[in-house]
């Protein structure tokens, strides 16, 4: 029996369809990120000694078994394709940790707590590595065309920032005025279990319409340690991912620290954070449309680097933000940013992974990705650190012993830290180059030879 032939146009996914898994994966995970520094930290009174070392520990763990799930991606071999099962295994995985991840006994305190914390915050990162090791690995391979990438690429980022609008802008409505009070957790949990079930429903909705294309599972399946070897000694994927990184760990540090920055530094109550938040989503929805139309015309390279310049000023636009609405002022800044880097950042990713398909013959995106994906994995030592330097410099240890001024503790861990992150990758970004076409051997798979298929494993 010989190898099916690729799907006809008509048979494609739908980039909608597709997309839409954006906001499955992000919905829970954006919460997880934007809320357990206020959860655990600030309500349950963690010491933040105790959450930098869990966040060290949690980061390396995430780091090394990151590039293995993609890798077992690669290798899988089933009727249901190769990425298929694994979304369809991890989506109900995630919701279930991230449920008990805010459903800590108010009970706990102590090692009891850390352990809490310290066990289902790396459950849910390794669930949410699985689904994104293998839901990114599907872009590349569900549209070889640059042009169709970019208007999936587009439509997926909209989708994940309709998903930040709910988990970040609207979680501290749900959880201290709707479901619960500023002081307790029962919001929280209310809210996680409707974001788990949504999660859930959307991510197997998108993963049963997504036809893999038969012939990127070849008969060869690559082996670990020589792809990784050949990976490692690639040095586009050192020079774009440390670049990178500077992006994502900039905004893991923003996300985490947003409502903390609303309740001290700003002197508001939590829920303000909805406006704030809701601002930088918006604009950064309104923005991507624009930045489309600048790759078309400039390149992804070109733009990408000046997305990261206006992301880097807008940091320092937020340092001086004094009331809500010099912050909102700022905010603005920051969406067009952020928005500029979710229009380009997939795109270069994309194109080393063609370059990489094309020079070795084999498609192997989940472990390259993956890969890629260490330098991100590693940003919970970066977020860790930093939120452990506002105990070093500030005397910021929790909620219960906030030091002198939280206010600039939480400027700084906002602020500066991104402000120093993004204009590292800013700079960086100038002296990179990637390929600025899609290579024609990436596009089409050669043909397999017709030989007997292995049976479903």
């Amino acid at each position: 029996m010989s190898q099916p032939a690729p799907p006809s146009a008509s048979g494609r996914t739908p980039a909608w369809r597709y997309a839409i898994g954006m906001f499955g994966t992000s919905l829970p995970i954006n919460m997880i990120k934007g809320s357990m520094i206020l959860f655990y930290v600030d309500i349950l009174g963690l010491d933040v000694r105790a959450y930098g070392v869990v966040m060290v520990v949690y980061a390396i763990i995430d780091a090394v078994d990151n590039p293995l799930l993609g890798h077992l991606s690669d290798r899988t071999r089933s009727r249901f394709g190769r990425r298929r099962p694994w979304l369809l295994a991890g989506a109900p995985m995630l919701a279930a940790c991230m449920i008990a991840f805010f459903s800590a006994p108010a009970s706990l305190q102590g090692i009891g707590l850390l352990l809490w914390f310290a066990v289902f915050a790396i459950l849910c990162e390794a669930f949410d590595s699985m689904l994104n090791a293998n839901y990114g690995a599907l872009l590349p391979e569900l549209y070889p065309l640059e042009r169709d990438r970019a208007v999936a690429n587009g439509l997926r980022q909209g989708f994940q920032l309709v998903a930040l609008v709910i988990s970040l802008a609207v979680t501290p409505l749900l959880t201290t005025e709707v479901f619960g009070t500023e002081e307790s957790t029962q919001g929280f949990q209310i809210t996680a279990i409707i974001y788990g079930t949504v999660a859930l429903v959307v991510i197997v909705f998108m993963a049963l319409g997504a036809r893999e294309s038969p012939r990127y599972s070849t008969r060869e399946r690559p082996r670990l340690l020589p792809s990784v070897w050949s990976i490692v000694r690639n040095p586009m994927f050192w020079r774009v991912g440390l670049t990178g990184a500077c992006y994502g760990t900039a905004m893991a540090l923003v996300l985490s620290g947003i409502q903390l920055y609303v309740r001290y530094s700003l002197g508001l109550p939590v829920v303000n954070a909805l406006y704030l938040q809701g601002i930088v989503i918006l604009v950064s929805a309104g923005g991507l449309v624009v930045w489309t139309r600048v790759i078309a015309r400039r390149g992804a390279l070109w733009t990408w680097r000046l997305a990261f310049a206006v992301l880097a000023a807008s940091f320092a636009a937020l340092f001086f933000a004094t009331d809500l609405v010099t912050a909102i002022a700022a905010g603005v800044l920051v969406g067009a940013g952020w928005s500029g880097m979710l229009a380009t950042n997939d795109l270069i990713v994309a194109r080393v992974l063609d370059a990489d398909a094309a020079r070795n013959g084999q498609h192997r995106e989940g472990l390259f990705l993956s890969a890629f994906g260490f330098f991100g994995r590693l940003n919970g030592i970066v977020t860790g650190l930093a939120l452990t330097s506002l105990g070093v410099f500030f005397g910021y240890n929790s909620g219960a012993d906030p030091g002198a001024d939280p206010g600039l503790a939480f400027r700084v861990y906002l602020c500066v830290y991104p402000f120093v992150l993004t204009t590292i990758g800013a700079l960086a970004a100038r002296l990179i180059s990637v390929p600025s076409e899609t290579p024609p051997e990436a596009v089409e798979p050669p043909p397999a030879a017709a030989e007997p298929m292995e049976p479903p494993r």
